[in-house]
């Protein structure tokens, strides 16, 4: 186990498993996601979790894609997923998925049949909700419910065989109507769904659900800890059952489906979820919103998606940080997007490259120097890296600085450029604003500036930074931001897009970037400096047309809101 890695009970009940040689001493998680949507930043907790957990006890990992519902599932959301788990930084054991195990699961709910513990029931699904009765009052049995196994089985059989037409029958476990866990009232084993699956094709007519195949999936697979998310918790006494009452090592016909035989029976255990505010996470809310255009796609950089948040710039070791600051515990709560921003701070602060970048350009002209002037200047990549080299910055008699680097009448403290107003220009020297230009409606549209010999340069305190006019180049800046103005989208009157943030996408498209910026390639990060952290699009950016996301600015200016 690594030396560093962060403790947690999790972590501790694995320990004192393999301690115990529990489950052979051996320890194989899974990774099992539903193939119905993108992952997000929730899934990543869960990732680093089991993916974290048999790396640091000489484990395996198995990515499974419980692929049970094949109406809301897509290839195209199978490899996202995987892409994702990579960009990550994490690679499965093997790949597996729940449609590998129909016929495993067809034979294990044949012989709850024979046991007596299942029945095929013909109640539809409003007639379902309402003889399963609430959390105050016990269920009522289903009028089918003591029909003989014989006729069970000939039933189920013919479900199988494609004889019966979507929701007309299925078949449920007998368990208790009057548990107080709902879980437990005669839920679902299988339904019938005549759909195309992504990887059976037309093969079979009925589907499990998922209750059922997880845990069962777990025991062919060999999973000795199944962890799981808080809202599962619930849910464990099911999985329990199941797996009681299959027994599927005391059966030759079911246990020659076990990958790992020696294995003990999987136990399930819960941890809290990672909620973040200012973002919603519910796969129902993120479709609408991908599906109403409120946002540009899956990968938007303002979504909560893995793949988004890649495209926005952050990284994958941000990622992992902000899981191991959270933390593996059952308290929910939810965590300050700051966090995360502080992260991707943290992260990048000691590995982006320094650029120079001006997103409102004012044009300056330093009149001392000749028409064709050029000078060639070296500088660091990175103040604290040294290894990671130098770049040439080049100027000639004009150059772009930010609109709000001066100021006509400055605000007390204001150590910036002011008329007859001293300043360094950053790798340059320090200049005199000898005239302002303007146009009929009084903007400023121009500064005229002089360049001071170094032996006769005064004491400044301000300095700011600057892009050749002549040798830059014109670049689209996305500043994005959260996708919310408020805490919880979910809390108070309306809906959730009610308090979708207006200024969570601002497009810059006339701001000048130096050449070493525009000529990074996609996904290359840059401190512009004295502005934030951005990053060349992945999708967008490309040679004579740069295009850069913000990642984050250099402070939390949400904080002081």
């Amino acid at each position: 186990m690594s030396a560093d890695a962060p403790s947690h009970f999790i972590r501790n009940l694995v320990s004192r498993d393999v301690a115990a040689g529990k489950h052979g001493g051996l320890v194989v998680t899974r990774f099992p996601p539903e193939p119905n949507g993108y992952l997000h930043i929730g899934h990543a907790k869960s990732i680093c979790l089991n993916f974290g957990i048999a790396k640091d006890f000489g484990g395996v990992c198995h990515l499974r894609f419980d692929d049970t519902n094949p109406a809301k599932e897509e290839l195209a959301y199978v490899r996202a997923i995987q892409e994702d788990i990579h960009w990550l930084g994490f690679e499965w054991d093997s790949l597996r998925h729940a449609s590998d195990y129909f016929e495993v699961f067809y034979q294990c709910a044949r012989k709850l049949i024979e046991d007596g513990k299942a029945y095929v029931c013909d109640l539809n699904a409003e007639q379902v909700r309402e003889y399963r009765g609430t959390l105050t009052s016990p269920g009522r049995a289903s009028p089918w419910r003591e029909r003989s196994s014989e006729e069970n089985l000939d039933l189920f059989t013919r479900m199988r065989e494609g004889e019966f037409d979507d929701g007309r029958r299925t078949l449920r476990a007998k368990i208790d109507m009057a548990s107080p866990n709902i879980n437990l009232r005669d839920p679902a084993i299988y339904r019938i769904r005549k759909i195309s699956h992504q990887n059976t094709g037309n093969a079979w007519p009925i589907y499990p659900m998922y209750d059922y195949a997880h845990c069962i999936s777990d025991a062919v697979e060999g999973i000795t800890h199944s962890l799981c998310t808080l809202e599962f918790e619930d849910h464990r006494p099911l999985y329990d059952w199941y797996l009681d009452q299959l027994n599927l090592r005391s059966h030759p016909e079911l246990s020659a489906s076990l990958t790992d035989p020696q294995v003990s029976r999987p136990e399930q255990t819960e941890f809290s979820r990672l909620n973040l505010d200012y973002t919603v996470m519910s796969k129902r809310k993120l479709v609408e919103l991908v599906q109403k255009e409120l946002v540009e796609g899956w990968d938007d950089p303002r979504m909560p998606t893995l793949s988004a948040m890649r495209r926005r710039g952050f990284t994958p070791e941000s990622i992992r940080m902000l899981c191991d600051r959270v933390g593996v515990t059952k308290q929910v709560n939810v965590i300050d997007f700051g966090v995360l921003e502080g992260c991707v701070r943290e992260d990048l602060d000691k590995r982006a490259q320094r650029r120079m970048a001006v997103l409102d350009p004012l044009p300056v002209t330093i009149e001392n120097l000749d028409e064709g002037y050029t000078a060639d200047i070296e500088v660091s990549n990175h103040p604290q890296q040294p290894e990671l080299g130098t770049r040439t910055l080049r100027h000639g008699r004009k150059i772009y600085i930010e609109r709000t680097d001066f100021e006509e009448v400055p605000p007390k403290g204001f150590k910036r450029l002011i008329p007859e107003g001293n300043v360094r220009l950053r790798h340059i020297g320090i200049v005199h604003c000898v005239g302002v230009d303007k146009d009929d409606t009084g903007r400023v549209t121009g500064l005229r500036v002089t360049l001071y010999k170094p032996e006769d340069a005064p004491k400044v305190k301000g300095t700011i930074h600057w892009v050749s006019a002549e040798h830059g180049q014109r670049a689209q800046v996305r500043l994005y931001d959260r996708l919310f103005s408020v805490a919880n989208p979910d809390s108070g009157e309306g809906s959730y897009i009610d308090h979708l943030n207006p200024n969570s996408c601002q497009v810059i498209d006339a701001a000048w970037v130096e050449p070493a910026a525009a000529d990074g390639v996609a996904e290359t990060r840059f401190q512009f400096e004295r502005i934030g952290y951005f990053v060349a699009d992945r999708r967008e950016h490309e040679p004579g047309k740069p295009v850069f996301n913000r990642v984050v600015s250099l402070r939390d200016s949400w904080a002081k809101r």
